[in-house]
């Protein structure tokens, strides 16, 4: 029987909006009316319309704040007007209203996509994991992107019925890419011949592209002709822009794939994940990674498909670039070795497949 499903999120960019955008448009396919509650999404309110569903404009922001009593009462209204039969929540921040305004009485699917709590320090992080520890008791499932998230939650005392599904890409979308993609590509770009690393990515201090900057000099002072390029866009460009460090490019958020074939190396030092989408889209690309050694990178980056660096360690993630940008043949193989790995496990029709399994499971309790 088709269902009524509400979507609640914080955001709709980067791998959430990725994650959110699909599975919305899975659950139309199948015949479920859709309902979300977002900030603006003309790609979201096109998809669910068909389908007699409605996209509402909902801004939460980040973190709890004076606007929060407003922010419940707009979602305890959208909740009411749809009688949705199912609610599934994207996000920490929409994690907590949905659940202080659900409260169980719908079946309700929690997301985090990466936990709130490795995001803050201090008092904000204690207040954080005092949430999370009493709000699992308003989630009929936590479904976590990666065994880590769900390591992480049991070690932190939150305790709930937890399913583990991990991330997927649209291996059809993201295809190996070989000398002669590599060369197209930095046709297609302007790009000269030349070393080139790049990372793709949220410019936010998540995903570490100030670490990047940091250590740029000492890669070029082993590869002169090596270029970095920064990929995105996010509250930091301004500051890194700022930075006026040599041999870096910042080209905006445009033609993703274009920039992971002309790579030599990817990498994505993250201060924290849930599991990468665009460290995925790199592995399927058939390129060589370096990423910090976070929850949700290690159980993707193995079996010699790339290298996990010490996340804060300078020396380390510069090295295991320069090794990259200076050995082809070791880039090439590593890039081949991730592309295997991505297609045992990280095919989006499973993942896919897999999320809504989970969610019927969870409205027919």
């Amino acid at each position: 029987m088709p269902l009524t499903v509400l979507h609640v999120s914080e955001t709709t960019l980067g791998g959430v909006g990725v994650v959110l955008r699909d599975l919305v448009a899975a659950q139309v396919a199948r015949g479920d009316r859709v309902v979300v509650a977002a900030p603006q999404d003309d790609q979201l309110a096109r998809a669910v319309a068909p389908t007699g569903g409605r996209a509402y404009t909902w801004v939460p922001g980040a973190r709890p704040g004076p606007a929060m009593p407003h922010v419940l009462r707009q979602l305890r209204q959208v909740v009411r007007t749809e009688r949705p039969d199912l609610v599934h929540l994207h996000t920490s921040m929409a994690g907590m209203c949905g659940r202080l305004v659900v409260r169980r009485r719908v079946p309700t699917v929690f997301q985090p996509h990466s936990w709130s709590f490795f995001a803050v320090e201090g008092a904000a992080r204690t207040g954080a994991l005092v949430w999370e520890r009493l709000g699992a008791r308003w989630a009929d499932v936590v479904l976590c992107v990666s065994a880590d998230e769900r390591t992480a939650a049991a070690a932190h005392g939150i305790r709930a019925r937890m399913e583990v599904v991990p991330n997927g890409v649209d291996l059809a979308r993201w295809q190996s890419a070989g000398p002669q993609q590599r060369q197209a590509a930095r046709t297609r770009l302007g790009l000269a011949d030349g070393p080139l690393a790049v990372c793709v990515g949220r410019l936010h201090r998540q995903k570490g592209q100030h670490r990047l900057l940091d250590v740029w000099p000492d890669v070029l002072a082993e590869v002169p002709a090596a270029s970095l390029a920064l990929v995105g866009g996010g509250p930091d460009e301004e500051s890194l822009r700022g930075r006026r460090v040599p041999a870096v490019l910042m080209p905006g958020s445009g033609n993703v794939a274009d920039w992971l074939a002309a790579a030599d190396v990817v990498a994505q030092p993250s201060r924290w994940e849930g599991m990468s989408l665009s460290l995925l889209e790199a592995m399927a690309s058939a390129r060589s990674v370096v990423v910090t050694d976070v929850p949700g990178m290690a159980e993707v980056v193995r079996d010699g498909s790339g290298q996990l660096v010490t996340e804060g360690d300078g020396a380390e993630l510069a090295a295991a670039l320069v090794r990259r940008l200076t050995d082809p043949v070791l880039a090439a193989a590593e890039g081949a070795r991730g592309r295997e790995l991505v297609a045992q496990h990280h095919d989006l029709a499973v993942q896919r497949a897999a999320v809504l399994r989970v969610v019927d499971q969870a409205a027919a309790r």
